[in-house]
């Protein structure tokens, strides 16, 4: 695009030539007067406070030293002459160009190089490019091209803010304002995350289409590169845009809102093994897993791990073989954002030679994960890398859950500073008739509190759930309603009922031992979740919740990237 922009000026500049020098002055001096430069007001300076150009009604351009040009005299910040200085294109007192004007009278391309050449040392007054002296490069010694410190900018206009603006910036450039049907990663932030409202389930990793949400080292989302504001992340968010009770109603039927939901048919079972020692209870997603296993009905099992660098956080882990199952028996009590780890990439190394289009998972969690989950595959965009592991997902096992909590705040807080209890003492935990059970490596039962008493460390988006036996998953595991060494099963779809059926031969089981306590219990859940919701609980309204109408009840902010955020 130079050249051609050269070639168009030189064909100009001859025309031109030929031409009267008066008429030729006359008509770039008109050029000149025509001529508007961009404005960069300061950033502590109102619109309408701006200078303005008595001619055209623009802001006087600012020089690269903050001076400021205007056509006939110079304009002091307050609007005012400045005396002595007169600034123009053809003259300037403020020191700011130095060189001589070219004479008013010449040729076109006279007056265009007295102009654009302006201050230059090597050029003369004809535009011709003087002998250049270069300085020879010190040799086998580093050059000292600072005078000061390496960090210090050079050249800054005094009260110039070098940081970055906020995101309100664009408004302030632009007039422009978000639609309010767009929503971005910022909205979820905003009135999920930073309320201490986001439950970890990971859907909103799963969800996103580039991949721009990832997991901080607070095990929380965040935004890991530009997000598009596709609003996926805020729909499918359980405790922002997603009303979950209506994904009940999706998944299950009409009658899958009352009570405990719809079953098929409950037990109380256990597997008859030695390996259930370390099971929770009666180990029968262990059980049913490592079933499914070997029947080659599925690749691998999505489950949660022990950390290896933190005793007694979870971790998600995709478990391949009956052994890496048994080891990874039992519950621990946090979330592992596991919808943010089916990410398959990740999990090459144990699935060789797999056609991922072909594979068959199964996943473990709490109501929302599975929730989550559900939803996520009722739609058929590209969910990017998380894609073809939300797609594999062909059995699902809820977890009866009445509240999870934060890992640093349970074993940290309330275990070891508390109560003394460092997390290498303990051998397993539950949560059991409102209490909260802690045993040591011997069996030996060192904490049994209320529930409440741990309230601080729970996560507070588990406040609103009313989904304490897992609706929208194909099994229901627990120990509610049943007795000791026994789980409590419940079986809610066709696929879990074949699930039951292969895994049935290696069951000790009979009918579900006590219904009520599960009813009941599910029954405190809601409660507790219809005082701590602040929107309205309807299964019938439409699944998704738009941000303007969540904001309306929360109290969050409509736009906050538009305010700082």
């Amino acid at each position: 695009m130079g050249t051609n922009g050269e070639d168009e000026r030189s064909e100009s500049a001859k025309k031109r030539a030929g031409a009267s020098g008066e008429a030729a002055s006359r008509e770039d001096e008109a050029k000149t007067e025509e001529r508007v430069f961009p404005t960069v007001p300061e950033s502590n300076t109102d619109d309408d406070e701006a200078v303005m150009f008595p001619e055209t009604g623009g802001a006087a351009p600012r020089s690269r030293e903050g001076t400021e040009h205007a056509r006939d005299g110079a304009i002091a910040a307050d609007g005012g002459n400045t005396e002595g200085d007169s600034c123009s294109p053809d003259t300037c007192t403020c020191g700011e160009k130095t060189a001589e004007p070219a004479a008013a009278a010449g040729s076109a391309d006279d007056k265009r190089v007295a102009t654009d050449g302006a201050g230059a040392a090597n050029v003369d007054e004809m535009g011709e490019l003087g002998e250049l002296e270069f300085t020879e490069p010190a040799e086998g010694v580093s050059q000292d091209v600072y005078d000061d410190a390496p960090d210090t900018h050079v050249g800054i206009p005094e009260g110039v803010d070098l940081d970055t603006p906020e995101y309100s910036i664009r408004s302030q450039m632009n007039d422009i304002e978000t639609p309010d049907e767009k929503t971005w990663f910022m909205e979820l932030d905003e009135a999920v995350i930073d309320e201490g409202r986001c439950i970890q389930c990971g859907t909103c990793v799963a969800a996103c289409p580039s991949d721009s949400i990832g997991v901080g080292e607070d095990d929380l989302p965040k935004l890991v590169k530009m997000c598009t504001g596709c609003s996926l992340c805020w729909d499918f968010c359980p405790r922002g845009g997603m009303r979950y009770e209506r994904q009940w109603k999706i998944t299950g039927g009409e009658d899958n809102v009352k009570g405990a939901g719809d079953p098929i048919t409950e037990f109380s079972a256990k597997v008859e093994d030695d390996w259930t020692d370390q099971a929770q209870d009666g180990g029968v997603v262990t059980g049913v897993l490592s079933t499914l296993l070997e029947e080659g009905e599925i690749d691998g099992a999505l489950v949660a791990t022990e950390s290896e660098e933190e005793e007694w956080k979870a971790e998600s882990f995709l478990a391949t073989t009956t052994e890496e199952l048994i080891e990874n028996a039992g519950t621990v009590y946090n979330q592992t954002l596991a919808l943010g780890n089916l990410d398959l990439k990740q999990w090459e190394h144990k699935l060789p030679d797999k056609d991922w289009d072909d594979l068959s998972l199964a996943i473990v969690g709490t109501p929302c994960e599975i929730e989550g989950i559900r939803a996520l595959q009722d739609f058929e965009w590209d969910y990017q890398a998380q894609n073809e592991g939300i797609r594999a997902v062909d059995y699902t096992i809820a977890l009866m859950c009445t509240k999870n909590f934060n890992y640093h705040s349970l074993m940290g807080e309330q275990l070891e500073e508390k109560r003394g209890i460092s997390p290498s003492e303990i051998g397993k935990m539950d949560v059991l008739n409102g209490k909260m059970m802690v045993y040591d490596h011997d069996g030996e039962m060192i904490v049994e509190e209320d529930i409440e008493n741990f309230h601080d460390a729970a996560l507070k988006g588990c406040d609103e759930c009313a989904d304490f036996t897992g609706f929208c998953s194909d099994i229901t595991v627990g120990s509610v309603g049943s007795s000791d060494e026994y789980s409590s099963v419940i079986i809610r779809t066709d696929q879990g009922m074949k699930a039951w059926e292969m895994t049935e031969p290696k069951l000790d089981y009979h009918d579900l031992e006590d219904r009520s306590a599960i009813g009941k219990l599910q029954g405190w859940d809601k409660k507790k979740a219809f005082e701590s919701l602040e929107r309205p609980f309807d299964p019938d309204a439409p699944r998704f919740i738009d941000y303007t109408d969540h904001a309306e009840n929360y109290g969050t902010a409509l736009n906050p990237h538009d305010q700082g955020h």
